[in-house]
């Protein structure tokens, strides 16, 4: 079964000019790009994009505060809500400080298959020959220590049901355009 992911390049990895190198890993994995554009972020989108909920919340605050404990050093967080709002406000501003390339990708399995060529969230995390292994340098310490968002040069959609808010959210029907990818045939059997 195809599925779609929405994937997001932000701004870091727009200005470094990895664009070319990031496009050409989904193509030669035989992913179909169904559409693309370079976009600033405005407010609503923004926001929009991180709204976050309980589920989220709750086990980033565990993680973060996990790191912190493993580090020696003290959480200064006591409600995992409030510490959601606050890296929340980070990746907005993060999201909106430059222009961003948005894209819709199908294959059967996308998903998945997206989130293992981009690697690992945390970029030291990220493993050689994906994405962020490769290009990305930035740490959660890092970005908890300059009390800002992780520079990870890319976003992609955890799961389907993200991946239909996501793109309902940054691009319209019209915009994503359907065709025959002719090299599914051999690679998919379709």
């Amino acid at each position: 079964m195809i599925e779609r992911t929405f994937v997001a390049i932000k701004h870091d990895g727009v200005q470094r000019g990895l664009v070319g190198e990031i496009i050409k890993r989904f193509e030669q994995k035989g992913i179909k790009i169904a559409a693309l554009k370079l976009v600033h972020a405005d407010d609503n989108k923004a926001k929009n994009h991180y709204s976050f909920t309980e589920e989220w919340a709750k086990p980033l605050y565990d993680r973060t505060k996990e790191g912190f404990e493993k580090q020696g050093k003290p959480f200064p967080f006591k409600d995992h809500m409030e510490y959601a709002k606050m890296i929340q406000s980070f990746n907005i501003n993060y999201l909106q400080e430059g222009p961003v390339i948005t894209m819709v990708l199908e294959s059967p399995n996308v998903v998945e298959i997206v989130r293992k060529i981009i690697g690992h969230t945390e970029p030291r995390q990220a493993i050689l020959g994906t994405i962020r292994g490769d290009f990305a340098t930035d740490s959660y310490t890092m970005g908890n220590d300059g009390k800002r968002a992780v520079r990870n040069i890319m976003h992609a959609s955890g799961d389907v049901k993200e991946a239909e808010r996501e793109i309902a959210l940054w691009f319209t029907e019209d915009e994503i355009h359907n065709y025959k990818k002719e090299d599914w045939n051999v690679i998919h059997k379709l």
